[in-house]
């Protein structure tokens, strides 16, 4: 019998690893290209921008604020660990226009959305020593 409350654990590669060993310790990251400096999310073995073969990336800490661009309600999942219905939202990083991040909205799917509200990042923290980002309403905007 297996355990439904269990979640999905990310597996890293050896290009996104830096950026999960950030979100265990509660840090969201971007993927920058040493040669041209741009950002990106995810890293890939070129970079987006200037189209170098040896990006080399660093990974640099953010805010994680952000605009909501659009979002979908889960009514019915299909992988374990989820509690339905919730809302994954994709969101527009402050400074970063051209960079997007989905996540769950960790405010519950009954709450009232609107295209451009403000979101925080968060981490949900999944088993011991993993956390992924997820996303707060900001209130007061």
């Amino acid at each position: 019998m297996t355990d439904t409350h269990v979640r999905p654990v990310p597996v890293p590669d050896a290009l996104s690893a830096p950026f999960w060993q950030a979100a265990a310790r509660h840090e969201l990251t971007l993927a920058q290209c040493a040669k041209c400096g741009e950002v990106t999310l995810p890293p890939d073995v070129t970079c987006p921008h200037c189209h170098t073969t040896e990006p080399d990336f660093a990974f640099v800490p953010v805010p994680g604020t952000g605009r909501v661009r659009t979002w979908t309600v889960i009514r019915r999942s299909f992988l374990a660990g989820f509690e339905n219905p919730f809302v994954l939202v994709d969101v527009e990083l402050d400074g970063h226009s051209d960079l997007r991040i989905v996540a769950r909205l960790l405010d519950g799917a009954d709450v009232p959305l609107t295209i451009g509200a403000r979101v925080a990042v968060e981490f949900e923290d999944i088993a011991p020593g993993v956390a992924v980002p997820a996303f707060r309403l900001e209130h007061g905007e």
